[in-house]
């Protein structure tokens, strides 16, 4: 089975829980229900990621006034408590349950389950050299750094992750990727 297929039985399956978290997302804040970003897949190609949205209405125009709490290395953005998330939100995201939407960019052919995770275009674009083989697959809903412990902000073992990943790329894998994901996520 493809992973275009089954990304789509998942959707299908799953959206019963994705009316459930659209009601809360839509009772707790004002906004889009989706939140949309460009940025780069495979061979720097862009693309709009799709995820559920758990940061309040207009996040994205609050990150310049968070740079100083930046914990991340590198030329990323990540904060681990960032004050942005709405409490439902938070919960959403611990679980994993904002990148659903992702199934939609697999199903186009813009993502895979397992890959090095897409980062918007500003940041994507200052990723040095050494670690451009991260832009020859197709980017994943997960990776090996989200399996492994994604809340660490170590820049270059994020990437370098990324590069062990290219280069052993299999279904064994990916199927492990996942496994441990889901035990990092959901029963950790």
């Amino acid at each position: 089975m493809t992973q275009r297929i089954l990304a789509f039985l998942i959707l299908c399956l799953s959206s019963p829980l994705l009316i459930i978290i659209y009601l809360l997302v839509k009772f707790e804040s004002r906004g889009n229900f989706i939140f949309r970003q460009k940025r780069l897949g495979k061979n720097k190609k862009p693309f709009t990621i799709y995820k559920i949205r758990t940061m309040v209405d207009g996040a994205e125009k609050e990150q310049a006034k968070l740079k100083h709490q930046n914990e991340a290395d590198g030329p990323v953005f990540k904060i681990k408590n960032d004050p942005r998330y709405t409490r439902v939100g938070r919960v959403i995201a611990r679980y994993g349950l904002d990148e659903l939407p992702q199934l939609i960019n697999i199903i186009k052919g813009e993502m895979a389950f397992v890959g090095p995770r897409p980062l918007p275009v500003a940041e994507a674009q200052k990723i040095p050299k050494k670690y451009q083989a991260r832009f020859t697959v197709l980017p994943g809903i997960t990776s090996s750094w989200v399996s492994e412990n994604y809340s660490h902000t170590n820049f270059a073992a994020w990437m370098q992750k990324d590069i062990e990943y290219v280069k052993m790329k299999s279904s064994l894998v990916d199927i492990k990727i996942i496994w441990q994901t889901i035990h990092q996520i959901w029963l950790h």
